[in-house]
């Protein structure tokens, strides 16, 4: 028997635990950052004179925008390295991207028309920046629906990052959509912006911060999830292998 391999089973215990633990620890700060965070924006945040209570749907809608991007990124990330080198984890990676824009994606897709009926009196239109958000969203459903029902081919794998490049292509349209193509949705933050007080930023800042937190957490979750999927896959199929073909069958 070789001592080093028996040796380092307590060494991967001990990884595993401290991985736990550290995920745990993650999983506790965006707990106690998302409570911070709703007491500052309704209790410490003054209410927009115009559009009243309803304007604090702002504090969930743009952050979840951002962290929409944070699992595009992440699901671009993946596939390119998916596309050099094909690993299970690099594979995985790329499927908790894509999960990650679909979730909150349709937050913001929820959230933008409950405020757009606020500010202007109905729930949708065909604006750029609606439009190409839906589109993304729709990207990003696809490859999700292509990953849980397509198999796990490396046929199906591919296809499945091309998606996930694709949909990280139409991300600076988004962002870019207002500047170029006008329309109605307003520029909130940076130049040319709809005016945001002050006194609102502590808020945005601490939503970006617990939404980001947040997708970390579904990252970190789904990745260990889907390696751990992909493990017991293969030793299922290494276990089969050594079978003797009768026993398979009869198994089967």
């Amino acid at each position: 028997m070789n001592p080093p391999v028996v040796g380092s089973l307590p060494n991967m215990s001990n990884r595993r635990k401290n991985s736990d633990i550290a995920f745990l620890a993650l999983l506790g700060i965006t707990l106690v950052v998302f409570l911070v965070d709703i007491n500052v924006i309704f209790l410490n945040t003054p209410i927009e004179r115009s559009m009243g209570i309803v304007q604090k749907i702002f504090y969930f809608h743009v952050p979840s925008a951002y962290a929409m991007y944070i699992g595009a990124a992440a699901c671009f990330v993946g596939s390119v390295a998916y596309f050099l080198s094909p690993t299970d984890a690099r594979d995985a990676f790329a499927k908790a991207g894509a999960e990650t824009a679909v979730a909150f994606g349709l937050i913001v897709l929820i959230t933008g028309p409950l405020w757009a009926a606020k500010a202007w009196g109905r729930y949708w239109t065909w604006d750029p920046r609606l439009t190409t958000s839906l589109l993304s969203v729709l990207i990003y459903v696809a490859y999700v629906v292509l990953r849980s029902f397509a198999g796990d081919g490396q046929a199906e794998k591919k296809f499945a990052a091309a998606l996930g490049i694709l949909g990280a292509a139409n991300l600076p349209i988004i962002h870019y959509s207002v500047q170029k193509w006008s329309g109605q949705h307003p520029v909130v933050i940076g130049n040319g912006g709809g005016g945001l007080d002050k006194a609102m930023y502590p808020a945005l800042f601490l939503s970006l911060g617990a939404f980001t937190l947040l997708a970390a957490v579904m990252l970190w979750a789904r990745t260990r999830l889907e390696i751990s999927r992909a493990r017991l896959r293969q030793l299922q199929d290494d276990a089969l292998a050594v079978l003797p073909d009768g026993v398979a069958e009869g198994g089967s």
